[in-house]
């Protein structure tokens, strides 16, 4: 079988580095926290006149190619009082918030895959759905021996948020679980 070739290129220069952060609209601190590197690194890059190699390279290929790319990963302004985050195994899937006042949601999806994603389908979840959801991360209100489990926990009764906050929302043979702001 022929090896596949790329035509990614072996080396970029700091211009180049430079002229994408700022196509992004970043500072150096900014584009540093998007890439997974280091403010210092950054500014190395931009001032060097010596080719820069390594997956940078590929990074900025991809960046050129999809503007949208740091839009699409930015974590919004929280507006609501709760902040949780779905997630499979160490993977933001979907990030929801929650004014259970107002009894408003807003999500925000970073999964492609709908079966990733908290509400699937549904990009504007109600109240409702959002107490389903909830309910379905947490083990039955129907379950037998309820008082001794409540025990255990340390709850005083059945609510999906006070267990989600002890169980994290997971569920035996799932990698799904809840982080709660």
């Amino acid at each position: 079988m022929a090896a596949t070739n790329y035509i990614t290129p072996d080396h970029t220069t700091g211009e180049e580095v430079k002229r994408i952060r700022k196509k992004l609209g970043m500072t150096q601190q900014d584009f540093a926290l998007f890439i997974g590197s280091s403010k210092p690194t950054i500014e190395r890059w931009e001032t060097s006149d010596k080719p820069i190699t390594g997956p940078i390279v590929l990074l900025l290929e991809m960046l050129e190619r999809n503007e949208n790319c740091a839009e699409e990963l930015a974590v919004p302004e929280k507006e609501f009082p709760v902040r949780i985050w779905y997630m499979h195994k160490d993977k933001v899937c979907t990030l929801i918030d929650v004014d259970e006042t107002k009894q408003m949601v807003r999500i925000k999806n970073y999964a492609r895959n709908i079966m990733f994603r908290a509400f699937g389908n549904n990009e504007n979840p109600t109240f409702e759905d959002y107490k389903e959801f909830l309910e379905s991360r947490c083990f039955p209100a129907t379950r037998d021996k309820m008082k001794l489990i409540f025990k255990d926990m340390e709850i005083p009764f059945y609510d999906p948020q006070l267990i989600i906050k002890k169980t994290e929302g997971r569920m035996a043979e799932d990698d799904f679980w809840l982080k709660v702001e």
